[in-house]
């Protein structure tokens, strides 16, 4: 069993929504590796393994952790070019927004779709195979729905993730 690297004292008081210092050290260390045996994590956090996989239950029924995610080489999968499109939609009413929510995610190639404040909507993160099959995408995907009014591509040259804030 690994020593307990925490001063000695009272425990820790949780933060709000029951997330105290090893639930944050566990969260960041499963957001650098995802597959990280938990006698690994355990030692990692400085806390018992069986500990562990009871702080880690824990926070995935919470849904703090909502899912483990593999990092894709899109390339590999032949969808080398990446692209954030800003959309903004022309009526806002509950059920076009709706629609247009429900609808995105599942069109090919969108890896994200976020709502965002400011002059758009939306922004999407979405992969393809070449600037052709990118644009075809905007117009039949995009410009094409009723409730786009109006959509701006950037291309994506370089993407790195970042780690979890406040873990």
């Amino acid at each position: 069993m690994p020593k307990d690297r925490r001063a000695p004292g009272p425990a820790p008081r949780a933060a709000p929504g029951g997330v105290d210092e090893v639930d944050r050290e566990l969260v960041r260390l499963l957001a650098a590796d995802g597959r990280m045996p938990n006698n690994a994590l355990a030692e990692a956090a400085g806390i018992a393994p069986s500990t562990c996989l009871m702080r880690v239950r824990s926070l995935r029924d919470r849904g703090v952790i909502r899912g483990f995610h593999a990092d894709v080489d899109l390339g590999a999968l032949g969808q080398p070019l990446q692209a954030l499109v800003a959309v903004r939609i022309g009526a806002h009413s509950r059920d076009e927004i709706n629609r247009f929510r429900t609808k995105v995610p599942g069109l090919p190639g969108v890896l994200s779709l976020f709502h965002v404040s400011g002059a758009n909507d939306y922004l999407l993160h979405v992969s393809a195979a070449s600037p052709d099959a990118l644009r075809e995408f905007v117009l039949d995907h995009l410009t094409a729905d009723p409730a786009v009014a109006h959509a701006e591509t950037s291309l994506i040259f370089e993407h790195v993730r970042g780690g979890t804030t406040g873990a």
